[in-house]
């Protein structure tokens, strides 16, 4: 017997609930910016551009980025330096995507993505940074955290996933944690890839349509959906508790993904000294979208 479309899509999980929520629960004027906005258009109002940037611009940028993280992680590896990188932001702010950026023309031995599950039984019983820490880098090497530590200052506490007692703990011992990395020679950059609700959602909607991309839907996403509120209550405490001079947020508007990855790259680049470094090829950071942790609240 075969299977119709319709059926089909109904087996894979959580395919289905996006657009249910887009119709039935998402706020009238997040629906409305969605409905009417152009593939190109940015949907947050309060984003200083309006447009995507263009395609050629974009590749013209990064074709020098990508230059100068080959010349860096040439350095790095020469002189054993040790770079950690931190990407955090809600769900389908561009993550994934920023990563690859950073990592695809760079020797895959020593830059890594580190994408942790769940914790098991085990390790949900030692201290809490322990199982970060096999992942940290060594000399010569490249650690690009697809999430990371913060998981307990937002999706755990959002989700009741970790007790007020731990969070608590957690932003505790979190800067003597981050003071130690520091000391011990790790250049430590942490990124927010901040997106605005709207777009959030569209991108949601676009993985649901997407065969290739709809294995990324989870629950989380579905239900987070519906805690918006407590993610931005969250991620402002999260961001106010552990922003520091010795280990600095870059807080980076996401809603245009060409723009914030060549922000995050321009942020990593500028981090850390390398031979040949050149500062007119990394071009100056757009600080309309890419600031300290106060543009969460512009």
């Amino acid at each position: 017997m075969t299977k119709d479309k319709t059926t089909e899509a109904q087996d894979i999980p959580f395919v289905g609930d996006i657009t249910k929520y887009l119709e039935t629960e998402a706020p009238a004027d997040i629906r409305d910016a969605i409905l009417n906005g152009d593939k190109d258009d940015i949907l947050s109002e309060s984003y200083p551009y309006g447009q995507e940037m263009k395609g050629k611009d974009y590749d013209r940028q990064m074709k020098a980025l990508q230059v100068e993280l080959v010349k860096m992680q040439f350095d790095l590896r020469t002189k054993g330096k040790r770079l950690c990188v931190l990407f955090e932001g809600r769900d389908a702010a561009g993550k994934g995507g920023a990563i690859e950026r950073v990592r695809e023309n760079l020797n895959p031995r020593s830059a890594y993505i580190v994408a942790l599950p769940k914790p098991t039984e085990r390790e949900a019983s030692q201290w809490y940074f322990q199982r970060y820490i096999d992942w940290l880098p060594a000399a010569g090497e490249i650690a690009l955290f697809d999430r990371s530590w913060y998981n307990r200052g937002v999706v755990e506490h959002v989700f009741g996933f970790c007790t007020p007692d731990q969070r608590e703990l957690f932003f505790r011992q979190l800067p003597e944690y981050e003071r130690m990395l520091v000391d011990e020679g790790i250049v430590l950059v942490k990124l927010w890839l901040n997106v605005g609700r709207a777009e959030q959602l569209r991108r949601f909607l676009k993985r649901e349509k997407d065969p290739l991309k709809q294995w990324k839907l989870s629950w989380i996403d579905v239900e987070g959906l519906k805690k918006w509120d407590e993610y931005s209550s969250a991620i402002s405490d999260t961001l106010t508790r552990s922003h520091s001079k010795r280990a600095p947020w870059t807080l980076i508007r996401a809603d245009d993904k060409a723009r914030a990855r060549i922000a995050a790259i321009q942020t990593v680049l500028s981090a850390i000294d390398y031979a040949g470094r050149d500062m007119k090829a990394i071009g100056k950071i757009d600080r309309k979208i890419c600031a300290g942790p106060e543009l969460l609240h512009v």
